[in-house]
């Protein structure tokens, strides 16, 4: 059985760019590389290129399958500039500062900004960018004094009906996922209208050695959670993918090719460890007949998905 080295992975729905969009955020990011492109033929949404790649060492995947869904700031990446990183430099601060300025500019080329880099409450350097794909980053001068932090973070902003449950979210997901822990959480303090004093300004949290960031917002936004940006769970066999399914599907319509939806409208993937090496290592005709055979299932049969790829 394949090894799997991160439960949790970021996953991207683009209309035709996957391929193009993570050599760009592999240019702009260092150690940073696109690791297996895999096409599969004759979907609904016709030949889809499938893209795994690594950002300053941590694993995404995208697909390329029509213009179905957007991205959104509804889930963005926290992308943490940590001084202590540039110990070689002369001025560590000085070094971080000026990559993240420069990581800013490449981002900003057809991107629109959401917050300006500029200095903050919370940090010295702080800026919020959606790029040319309409993919979110929040780039962050971190304290090197603070609680150590991976790289990048994903984020989620509850808005509209969703605000005040970031709380009630994090909970839901420290009770279903193992090896979890809550980090920092920070309220809303009164006087910080719209949002409610209580809710949740910024708290963080691990699920299976993934950390996540989430907050709430009670301004007016037009967006929500949707599929453009899911989290795909690479499960080691039939028991564990059943147990994901059951504790986070809530929308029955948007089950679909292992995709569901939690009760926050978050999209997760639920997918066996074994699928990424078959999509990796089979040939045209195995890839072919996993593809096909996944097309007609909701949550994943671990054991007709192997007897298609054997053929």
């Amino acid at each position: 059985m394949a090894e799997v080295k991160q439960k949790i992975i970021p996953h991207l729905w683009y209309d035709k760019e996957a391929r193009e969009a993570a050599e760009f955020y592999a240019s702009v990011f260092p150690d940073s590389k696109v690791t297996n492109v895999t096409v599969l033929l004759d979907t609904p949404s016709g030949d889809c290129d499938v893209v795994s790649f690594e950002l300053l060492g941590q694993p995404f995947m995208s697909i390329s399958a029509g213009p179905l869904f957007r991205f959104n700031p509804s889930v963005s990446f926290i992308v943490n500039f940590d001084p202590s990183l540039f110990d070689a430099s002369p001025s560590p601060e000085k070094a971080a500062r000026a990559k993240i300025d420069e990581v800013w500019g490449r981002l900003s080329d057809g991107g629109a900004v959401l917050m300006p880099i500029d200095k903050y409450p919370f940090s010295e350097r702080y800026g919020w960018i959606q790029d040319r794909y309409g993919l979110s980053w929040q780039l962050i001068l971190t304290d090197p004094e603070g609680d150590p932090r991976p790289p990048i973070i994903p984020s989620l902003l509850f808005v509209g009906e969703n605000c005040g449950k970031a709380e009630e979210a994090i909970e839901s997901y420290l009770s279903i996922f193992r090896n979890s822990r809550l980090g920092d959480l920070i309220r809303y303090g009164a006087g910080r209208e719209p949002d409610k004093e209580g809710t949740v300004m910024f708290a963080d949290f691990m699920l299976e050695e993934r950390w996540f960031a989430a907050m709430d917002s009670a301004r007016d936004h037009n967006f929500a959670f949707n599929e453009a940006i899911s989290f795909m769970v690479n499960c080691e066999g039939q028991e564990e993918i059943d147990y994901y399914w059951e504790k986070l599907s809530a929308v029955p319509e948007s089950e679909q090719c292992g995709w569901l939806k939690d009760k926050f409208g978050v999209s997760w993937q639920i997918v066996p460890a074994d699928m990424d090496e078959m999509m990796r290592s089979g040939s045209e005709e195995q890839i072919e007949r996993v593809t096909q055979a996944f097309l007609e299932m909701k949550k994943f049969d671990l054991a007709a998905l192997r007897r298609a790829y054997e053929g």
